[in-house]
């Protein structure tokens, strides 16, 4: 059974699959990227959206933004938002 994400919920996670591709090589949007994330996460259990909370946990297990450097797992995290999206 699918789960029903509220619509504000996926607007948001529509926000940072755009937001995500744009923060690659920008470290404050990678910093946004990865608080937007982690609100998400919150909202999503408090939705009971388990499984995609699942998901977004993953992403922020992969997502760790260090000032100064490219994100060496940048594909990994873009492969693992674009997933979320095909939900």
């Amino acid at each position: 059974m699918a789960e029903n994400i509220p619509q504000d919920i996926r607007e948001e996670l529509q926000k940072a699959a755009d937001l995500h591709q744009r923060a690659t090589a920008d470290y404050e949007k990678c910093q946004e990227f990865n608080r937007l994330m982690g609100e998400l996460l919150g909202r999503l259990e408090d939705a009971g959206c388990y499984k995609t909370a699942d998901r977004v946990m993953g992403i922020l297990v992969d997502c760790n933004p260090k000032q100064g450097t490219q994100c060496d797992k940048a594909s990994r995290v873009g492969d693992k938002v674009k997933r979320l999206q095909e939900r």
